[in-house]
């Protein structure tokens, strides 16, 4: 059913309003939220989205409170306000806390609320992953931040650039804090990615083609491509130094064949991709708001697709930029400077196209324009200065001084602090059903505006005058001291504007009017839910021609409330939404979702028992804690996926008939392992380049003096795990044929094989007696094979699983999911064994 501007009317009659009334109530007996203390076992996007918002919100609070302290430090020469010990403790969180707890889950909060509505969805396909998330961030943050109040935070700088983060330079558990609860928010962080990719390629309504996605969209696939690939780097990173820190594995001490450079090429592996992970979602809110107040489509659409990809791809490869004063190669230092000045090019189109929008448009004034636009302006100060510091000479000259300070800033700040201000002003209304005040967003936004220009334009000039950052005092009559002064004071006066800004959003508001509906006229779907929404925000699920439909599609809002479009009703009482094949958008399946748990937040706490229990050195209570977290795992699983329906077919609208259950790589499972274990596999790769950065670094890697893990073990371990794969994928093909015995005889084997093989990999390193504590060589074998050891541990229990299921009757021949996304695994698997065994007992008899 479509609706065009030749045929105004839809195909298909409105219900009567009883049958509508009638499934408006199954609807809300589906997507009714939990109430009471059950209430926190929702997993419902809306609800999720709006804690993970809020709570990033709070952490940005206490971010800003721990900047204005040092603020006060430096207002001053000589000043005594807090002790090095202290300062060093608050800058340290005080940057984490606003790169890993605010700037990026913050776009990954936004997206779980609204890329479900922008795409007329009812919901992201594994919601019970997006609370899990939730819960994982929040824990996480909590310890990190808490850390503070007892004296116990780390002190290495957001960076924690190692030796400064060795046992001899930091003692204590500040920096264990560091490593193991930020690892522990990667999980949480990798988990939104996954779930936002697969929304956005398969939960698309029909008629929404790859070419038709609202730009938001498009810029959120992007960033959360981006950390799957940016996040797993510093995640093997932080693996090896708390190695380091907890066993005395030598990765980055020099005195044993370690390097701290090393370090350096993981956290800016994933370092300089943030600053675009961040900037990106942060545009995007930009590209959705100044179409609707140009009241035009954006101009050049399809330039602003290619320049986000493209500003994506080029970030991976500028992460040397940060390290050009270590000693590379003038060759290296060309490239990258050349690679660091072309990432201009794509950020400049998005730019253009924005301009030529509002050229092209009736530009209509609007808070969040006025802050979308002072955004942009500050972010391009920003970007001139960044042009300036990818230039080798310059960056010798202002390295780690405060102009790259104040260059951060202008690039954060006006890349995502205004626009996601301008967003909250945009958005407000889907979400608290009125609008925030005009009069105080227009204040609030030039003493913001103000306020940052005068705390972070002096910073340059002091920078170029000599002052170093990451220093928490300095000599009067050095040139820095009304510098200093003049950003302190514009610090305290951006605090005012964001407070102007807090109390919009918290002040009471009963006796203002609710919001229109759709009150910018906006031409993106988002805008089709009621106001107030309801649970299941969209009213039935349509067909779109546009890119703009509610600008495009005649009576488009009126025809989705009467429910002429798809998933109309609910009556399984179950809560479901449409999935749609990547590129065309053509429907596939409709997809039961589950329904409120508290199994997230159980898995969450548990594993998060481990990484703290971990950072105390309490390693027995840490395992029980994983052991625990994994069993909770097998029972969300077991009792919330791959589940037999009880029809193979629905009718869910429109005469269209979809299938209940898919398996394969037509099912959101699958593609869910297939982008887990890309992120997965990337960390793997990053601990063979740090096997191969040691070999360069080193005239005798491997040392001749040191036995390796010989041939023989590596080499049996692998063939008995290639064994063990292929057994895997003979035991799916059994079962596709329904051979029951063959398929129980298959993967039984292939789980003693995989025992097997892990054993003789072990073997290798253990017989020939290679101490990881002795020198770097040793400890890169032992970290190789562990990793691979740990997968194939994972893959047994996956298997262990396969086997439960087919005999418990919640898996046959034509419902075989968890077989098919097993045997996904087992691919990388192979994979990752191969490499190893080629690196640890081939490498060093061809070197």
């Amino acid at each position: 059913m479509k609706t065009t501007p030749d045929d105004p009317e839809p195909l298909a009659k409105a219900p009567p309003l009883a049958v509508r009334r009638a499934q408006e109530a199954r609807l809300m007996t589906a997507w009714k939220p939990p109430t009471g203390w059950r209430y926190w076992s929702e997993v419902n996007n809306t609800r999720v989205g709006l804690w993970y918002t809020s709570t990033t919100f709070l952490f940005f609070l206490f971010g800003g409170l721990l900047a204005l302290l040092i603020r006060i430090q430096l207002a001053v020469p000589e000043n005594d306000f807090l002790s090095a010990n202290a300062y060093n403790q608050i800058f340290t969180v005080h940057g984490s806390v606003m790169m890993f707890l605010f700037a990026i889950p913050i776009f990954e909060a936004i997206a779980v609320i609204f890329l479900p509505q922008m795409l007329g969805a009812r919901d992201l396909p594994f919601p019970r992953l997006s609370a899990f998330g939730y819960w994982c961030y929040l824990l996480g943050g909590i310890f990190l931040c808490g850390s503070i109040f007892f004296n116990a935070a780390p002190q290495g700088g957001w960076f924690m650039y190692p030796p400064l983060t060795s046992n001899d330079y930091q003692p204590g558990i500040g920096a264990d804090i560091w490593l193991l609860g930020f690892s522990f928010i990667e999980v949480a962080a990798i988990a939104a990615a996954v779930e936002l990719i697969i929304g956005t390629l398969k939960c698309r309504p029909p008629g929404m083609r790859i070419n038709m996605l609202p730009l938001y969209c498009w810029y959120v696939l992007v960033a959360a491509v981006m950390i799957l690939f940016a996040f797993p780097p510093l995640i093997a990173g932080s693996l090896l130094l708390e190695l380091e820190r907890a066993f005395g594995w030598p990765f980055f001490n020099p005195k044993l064949g370690g390097d701290p450079v090393l370090w350096q090429h993981l956290f800016w592996l994933f370092g300089h991709p943030e600053v675009y992970i961040i900037f990106l979602p942060s545009v995007a809110l930009i590209a959705m708001i100044v179409p609707t107040f140009a009241k035009t489509p954006i101009v050049g659409y399809g330039w602003i697709v290619l320049s986000a990809v493209g500003t994506g791809f080029l970030s991976f490869g500028l992460w040397v930029h940060h390290m050009f004063t270590t000693g590379l190669p003038g060759v290296s230092l060309g490239l990258f400077s050349a690679a660091s000045e072309a990432v201009a090019i794509p950020t400049g189109v998005q730019l253009f196209c924005f301009i030529a929008t509002l050229a092209a448009g009736r530009y209509t004034r609007s808070v969040p324009m006025l802050f979308s636009m002072g955004g942009l302006a500050i972010f391009v100060l920003g970007g001139l200065t960044g042009v300036m510091v990818a230039l080798v000479p310059f960056d010798f000259q202002a390295h780690d001084t405060f102009f790259i300070v104040g260059h951060l800033h202008y690039v954060l700040m006006g890349g995502a602090i205004f626009p996601i201000v301008a967003g909250l002003y945009y958005f407000y209304p889907l979400i608290g059903g009125k609008k925030l005040s005009d009069r105080l967003g227009t204040i609030g936004f030039w003493i913001m505006f103000v306020g940052f220009n005068v705390a972070f334009m002096p910073m340059h000039i002091t920078g170029l005058r000599g002052m170093p950052r990451r220093v928490f005092t300095y000599q009067a009559g050095l040139g820095f001291d009304w510098l200093n002064l003049l950003s302190t004071i514009g610090a305290f006066i951006l605090a005012i504007g964001f407070a102007v800004v807090l109390w919009d959003v918290i002040r009471p508001k009963r006796k203002l009017p609710a919001s229109a509906r759709n009150p910018w006229n906006a031409g993106t779907l988002e805008w089709l839910p009621e106001m107030p929404p309801k649970p299941w925000g969209i009213r039935s699920v349509p067909e779109i021609d546009s890119r703009y439909p509610l600008w495009d599609q005649p009576n488009l809002m009126r025809d989705v409330d009467e429910g002429r479009f798809y998933l109309a009703d609910a009556d399984d009482s179950r809560r479901e939404t449409l999935i749609t094949s990547p590129i065309d958008a053509k429907p596939q399946q409709c997809l039961q979702l589950p329904g409120p748990s508290f199994l997230p937040m159980a898995t969450a706490f548990t594993l998060g028992g481990f990484f703290v229990l971990g950072t105390f050195k309490l390693w027995w209570p840490a395992f029980a804690s994983a052991v625990a977290s994994l069993a909770i795992i097998c029972v969300w699983l077991w009792t919330g996926t791959a589940r037999i329906p009880n029809r193979a077919q629905k009718d869910v609208g429109l005469g269209l008939k979809l299938p209940l259950y898919q398996a394969g790589s037509g099912a959101v499972g699958w593609w869910a392992i297939f982008i887990t274990m890309l992120a997965d596999i990337t960390a793997f790769v990053s601990l063979v380049f740090g096997y191969f950065f040691y070999w360069t670094i080193h005239e005798d890697f491997p040392p001749k003096n040191m036995p390796g893990p010989g041939v023989f073990w590596p080499c049996v371990g692998a063939g008995l795990l290639v064994a063990a794969w292929a057994l895997t994928i003979a035991s799916r093909q059994l079962n596709r044929r329904n051979l029951a015995a063959g398929f129980y005889t298959a993967l039984a084997l292939a789980a003693v094989l995989s025992i097997a093989g892990s054993a003789a990999l072990i073997a290798g390193p253990l017989t020939t007696g290679l101490d990881p504590t002795k020198h770097v060589y040793p400890a890169t074998v032992w970290i190789l094979v562990i990793w691979v050891v740990f997968h194939v541990a994972v893959g047994f229990v996956m298997q262990a699983y396969c086997l439960a299921r087919r005999f418990a009757g919640h898996m046959d021949a034509k419902h075989a999911s968890d077989i098919a996304n097993v045997t996904l695994y087992w691919h990388f698997v192979a994979i990752m064994v191969v490499i190893t065994v080629a690196v640890i007992a081939g490498f060093p008899l061809v070197r």
